[in-house]
């Protein structure tokens, strides 16, 4: 396995977005470097599949996909057919 090299950088932020970062990378008991890394890697390598991208597409087009009925579970289920 090739090492990765990482390049020293530095970045200004919110002061509240920091506070928030810094938390959530201690809930998953990582560093903050390591949290803000993965969630920058999740973000900008992660593609939807092809049926995701055309769910996308449809829901940004506007068309009126019908009146879900929730009167009970039955006829819910059957208006999302």
């Amino acid at each position: 396995m090739e090492a990765v090299i990482r390049k020293q950088t530095s970045f200004r932020l919110r002061e509240d977005l920091l506070k928030v970062l810094q938390e959530e990378a201690r809930k998953a008991n990582r560093s903050l470097n390591n949290y803000v890394e993965s969630m920058l890697m999740e973000v900008v390598y992660s593609e939807p599949n092809e049926e995701t991208k055309a769910a996308i597409k449809e829901a940004r087009s506007g068309k009126f996909a019908g009146t879900i009925d929730t009167s009970s579970m039955e006829a819910f289920i059957k208006s999302c057919e």
